[in-house]
């Protein structure tokens, strides 16, 4: 099987320890995630499940768990319906450069069915992940997700 990968960079007026949270933390997924709930033990091996009201949507086991520097575990979308040998691999990588935190999202193991070449959507990674991240981005920088989402 062939597979690509997506990789979205950012740059956050932030630090480590707050994207960490950010990321990890329900508290912060909810307001920037498409109201999306994430739960996790937080270390190598264990689950990873995100929810909206109360179903989990997507789940995957972690596989580097490395607080304020790098996060990656396996993705699984519940109602996907695409053939595939394996999981996807979603990493967050973060690098303080100076008073900003450079975030490198790495979505890799993918098919062409999860590259959406449409505009004006969400659907598919390459769309998906650039709206969550800049919604995360500015509820970092702001304290205000972007709205009108979903």
């Amino acid at each position: 099987m062939s597979y690509t990968s997506f990789v979205y960079v950012t740059y956050i007026s932030t630090t480590p320890e707050k994207l960490w949270d950010a990321l990890t933390n329900s508290e912060y997924t909810e307001k920037y995630f498409f109201g999306t709930k994430i739960e996790s033990e937080w270390q190598e091996g264990s689950k990873v499940t995100y929810s909206r009201e109360g179903k989990v949507t997507d789940y995957g086991t972690i596989l580097k768990y490395v607080p304020h520097d790098l996060l990656s575990y396996t993705w699984t979308y519940v109602k996907d319906e695409t053939l595939r040998e394996e999981p996807t691999v979603v990493s967050f990588e973060l690098k303080q450069m100076g008073s900003i935190v450079k975030l490198t999202l790495k979505h890799e193991k993918l098919v062409p069915a999860d590259i959406v070449d449409k505009e004006d959507t969400f659907e598919g990674f390459n769309n998906g992940w650039p709206a969550i991240l800049s919604s995360l981005k500015s509820l970092l920088e702001t304290g205000k997700a972007l709205s009108n989402f979903f």
